[in-house]
């Protein structure tokens, strides 16, 4: 049986590829296995405004969510991440499947504009699966806000 996002991704008739793997270890790992570049693996990041009301965020692998900027776009004062229970009981996803499609809430979502006109990767809703899918069309399909929310990567 497909997770619920293949389930979702087919049902808005989007064309993806799925992309099957084993078990990483990092982001350059998922690149690596993915066959893309780390920017083209985006990472789904789930943001909680408050009680029972969160968001995702699909940031390019190489790049962090700038919290100043992320407020500043939502008028809010405060932001959180949950915890992995919290995070589950969000969207019905572990941490490193979360994807915003067929998630069991449908949150909005903010994409930082670095992704327009990218083929990205991203969580699929089970653990070594990805989809690969054209930036543009899953942020039309998302209904999704595309702004400058994130910073680089900071270097260790």
């Amino acid at each position: 049986m497909p997770s619920p996002a293949i389930t979702a991704l087919d049902a808005a008739q989007l064309p993806y590829r799925l992309v099957r793997h084993g078990a990483v270890g990092s982001l350059a790992e998922a690149a690596a296995v993915r066959g893309v570049a780390v920017p083209d693996v985006v990472k789904t990041i789930v943001v909680r405004r408050g009680e029972d009301d969160h968001l995702f965020v699909l940031t390019p692998g190489d790049r962090v969510i700038s919290w100043p900027k992320l407020r500043a776009l939502l008028g809010v004062h405060r932001l959180s991440m949950p915890d992995a229970a919290g995070a589950l009981a969000a969207t019905g996803y572990e941490r490193g499947t979360i994807t915003p499609f067929g998630a069991s809430t449908a949150w909005p979502v903010v994409a930082d504009e670095r992704l327009r006109g990218r083929e990205i990767t991203l969580g699929a809703g089970e653990r070594g699966l990805a989809i690969a899918i054209a930036a543009d069309a899953a942020i039309a399909a998302l209904d999704a806000t595309v702004a400058d929310v994130t910073d680089p990567q900071p270097t260790r």
